[in-house]
């Protein structure tokens, strides 16, 4: 018979005292994240049978910053977040949500520098900024794991979970084609925040398909809604007002609403062809009733529960290898949603 692993092979592993041990696996506190951190990769080594189930180490709080609610992919994320918060929680981590503006980058970088002090861990889905992108690297140079969320952010020792935007943008690019057909026709895409790389990685893979497979379908204008869902109808019943020949629209933010109804006050809601992304609830009615062509989701919640899995794994609280970062992405039409 084998040799049972005990509390004492597991200080030896980790290289602490017996002590030290016993406060990690029975929840007493007094011990630092990094000695906390070896003691439970000690445990997982050697199979000690009470260090397996990690709900017995301490709350792990995380930082989440998200849009606010008023944007309906981000509700979707902070909901996510919350139910995570409500469900079986087998890593014991329990997420605060707070609401950022994407447009005050330096307040926000000041928001998530005072948080990460407090907090175990970041997750973030905001555009790129120089400011906060320092922040967050020091924040993972410190040792606390920092994860962006659906767009990335350039920051070193940050981890992304999300879809692959590029190939998203390229998948919009195809259906565009597809359903404009050989004839074509001009195209305006609708981005929220170039800033947000995950769009402007969008319009570039949308742009690459376009030129490489259907010449006849030109982008005629590329412009910003600031993120404004209202902005977005505005921007779209200007465009179809200058230029009627219009007859493709690839929003790739917030806004589907206000974009329907621009269609339906110039009358082109049946000849213009609609693409956008995120099947939330106010853009599942839309595409059931065929003023949105398609929907390119990419599933929050996988999103928030791949980003969580993530962090447990850095606190040695879930398997590391094998966590796929890169989440999927769904195409809906009318019939499949």
């Amino acid at each position: 018979m084998g040799h049972k692993s005990t509390a004492q092979d597991v200080a030896r592993e980790a290289g602490v005292s017996a002590s030290t041990v016993d406060r990690v696996l029975n929840n007493r506190g007094g011990v630092s994240e990094a000695k906390e951190r070896r003691v439970f990769a000690a445990a997982r080594r050697l199979q000690l049978d009470r260090a397996l189930d990690p709900r017995a180490a301490r709350t792990l709080r995380i930082a989440a910053f998200v849009q606010p609610p008023t944007n309906p992919f981000h509700a979707a994320l902070a909901t996510a977040l919350q139910a995570q918060n409500r469900g079986p929680n087998p890593f014991n981590i329990q997420s605060r949500i707070f609401h950022a503006d994407a447009a005050r980058a330096d307040e926000t970088a000041r928001r998530v520098a005072a948080a990460g002090a407090e907090h175990d861990a970041i997750i973030i889905c905001l555009p790129h900024d120089v400011s906060l992108a320092l922040v967050l690297q020091r924040l993972a140079d410190s040792g606390k794991p920092v994860v962006t969320l659906a767009t990335d952010i350039r920051c070193r020792g940050a981890t992304y979970v999300g879809p692959d935007n590029h190939k998203a943008g390229r998948l919009a690019a195809e259906l565009m084609g597809r359903f404009l057909g050989q004839a074509g026709g001009d195209v305006i895409v609708i981005a929220g925040l170039l800033t947000m790389i995950g769009q402007e990685e969008r319009q570039a893979g949308f742009q690459q398909v376009l030129a490489e497979r259907h010449p006849n379908c030109r982008i005629t204008g590329v412009f910003e809604s600031r993120e404004k869902g209202d902005l977005a109808g505005d921007l779209v019943y200007r465009a179809l007002r200058r230029n009627p020949l219009i007859r493709g629209v690839y929003n790739e933010s917030a806004g589907a609403t206000s974009v329907v109804d621009a269609l339906r006050r110039l009358g082109r809601l049946d000849d213009v062809v609609f693409i956008t992304h995120e099947l939330t609830a106010d853009r599942r009615p839309l595409l059931q009733s065929g003023a949105i062509d398609a929907v390119i989701d990419q599933n929050p919640e996988l999103e928030v529960e791949t980003a969580l899995r993530v962090i447990a794994a850095f606190y040695n609280r879930a398997e590391g290898d094998g966590i796929p970062a890169i989440t999927p992405v769904n195409i809906y039409t009318r019939e499949n949603c």
